[in-house]
């Protein structure tokens, strides 16, 4: 008996070294490197193709057209070129990561952007009755297609197809035949087509900067704090460094006077980027920092499992409708002042497709429960470089659509082979 005491005792402390609680592994940047590189090896590939793909981009065009594509006026046409593509992908992420689509997102946004300028064009309301009235119209969107899909149980493809094809008849009826309607309240209009002061510019990207490093070094020393895991200090002063680098490097650009004539002064962050960087960081919060956005990563990786948890499966599958919908209103409403009216076709086209091939390709799973707000964001970068960098090229109209579509197509093939890749290692 007294032989089987140690090697119990052995046996014990390797099954509580095997414990998820217990990590006395060497927190430094090797280590951390390595972890990372078993993750790309796992498929654990996040956001990496697409920052890959926008470096690539930008060299590639940069090549060959080096005195248009970076140029000052450009950079700010991007900027505002890729505004209402993102905001509709941000809200489609939350969609997508349930393994759900929403095929009525692009036209929905049209039908809000309608109700938007029909209220101050034709009813004299305020900019913010007007805006709010839009928003609202895409919440009650979404939350009907939450409760037919949620509720009902018709397939969401079904649900938002009936829509997308609904919704364009609702935008027909309201402005009419080969009809627009014109967005003139000087707000609305100043979101894509007017310039932040440059002071002001620079002091948002200080504050951003220094609440960024500030957040990251907070969450740092809490975890040291508790012994929890975390990053090597060096990796998250490199990551808050690249952010405030490239945060530094875009108002820099975006300040410089692009006027085409010397008798004008025209620089400045377009107003339409902190409202992308605060929608950004507001979805990112719920979805890293919150119950609710544990549970819809939760029911996006295993809806019955999450069930049986005690997650209300009905109640986040509506509430990502509601979320998506909403933003389709907010980017309805930032096209709007981008095109400085509404026509019958807002929305349509290839809205959809732009918006779910930017979260998609910017690393959100089209299979659900894998996905970050950001990734909107870089794919709507992605997005935006391919469109304006080949019509400064000027390439034919279907030669954009085959090299577009093979751009998502490799997208989601990166996505299946990862998501096999990481069913292969059981991650």
């Amino acid at each position: 008996m007294s032989t089987d005491i140690p090697e119990r005792k052995e046996a014990a402390v390797k099954l509580a070294d095997a414990d998820f609680a217990v990590d006395d592994r060497a927190h430094d940047l090797r280590s951390a490197l390595l972890d990372y590189r078993d993750r790309i090896r796992a498929g654990e590939l996040g956001a990496l193709p697409a920052i890959l793909g926008l470096i690539s981009l930008v060299a590639l065009f940069t090549a060959l057209k080096p005195d248009t594509f970076l140029s000052k006026g450009n950079i700010a046409n991007l900027s505002t070129q890729a505004l209402p593509i993102t905001i509709l992908a941000m809200g489609l992420v939350f969609v997508l990561l349930l393994g759900e689509i929403d095929l009525s997102a692009g036209v929905a946004s049209g039908v809000c952007a309608a109700v938007m300028a029909k209220l101050m064009a034709d009813s004299g309301q305020p900019w913010y009755v007007a805006v709010l009235s839009a928003v609202a119209i895409g919440i009650v969107i979404g939350t009907l297609i939450g409760w037919l899909v949620a509720v009902v149980r018709i397939p969401s493809f079904v649900v938002t197809l009936a829509l997308f094809l609904g919704l364009q008849g609702v935008t027909l009826r309201m402005i009419g035949d080969g009809g627009t309607v014109p967005v003139r309240d000087e707000v609305v209009f100043a979101l894509a087509n007017k310039n932040m002061p440059i002071w002001l510019g620079w002091t948002l990207t200080a504050v951003c900067v220094a609440g960024y490093t500030g957040t990251q070094l907070l969450r740092w020393r809490r975890q040291h704090a508790r012994g929890l895991h975390a990053r090597p200090l060096e990796l998250v002063l490199a990551q808050a460094g690249a952010v405030a680098a490239a945060l530094l490097l875009g108002t820099y650009l975006l300040s410089l006077d692009r006027a085409p004539s010397p008798l004008i002064t025209l620089g400045g962050v377009p107003w339409g980027v902190p409202l992308v960087g605060v929608l950004l960081v507001a979805c990112t919060f719920v979805l890293g920092r919150t119950s609710y956005g544990r549970h819809v990563y939760a029911v996006g990786g295993n809806a019955e499992a999450a069930r049986r948890a005690g997650i209300n499966v009905t109640r986040i599958r509506i509430s990502v409708f509601m979320i998506a919908s909403g933003m389709a209103a907010v980017s309805g409403i930032v096209a709007a002042s981008r095109l400085n009216s509404v026509a019958t076709d807002a929305g349509g086209g290839n809205t959809l497709l732009y918006a779910v091939g930017a979260a998609v390709i910017g690393g959100t799973s089209l299979f659900g429960g894998r996905g970050k707000a950001r990734d909107a964001v870089f794919g709507g970068l992605v997005i935006a470089i391919i469109e304006n960098g080949l019509g400064l090229l000027g390439t034919k109209a279907y030669l954009q659509y085959l090299i577009t579509g093979i751009v998502l197509l490799l997208a989601a093939g990166i996505d299946a082979l990862a998501r096999r890749r990481r069913a292969g290692t059981g991650r």
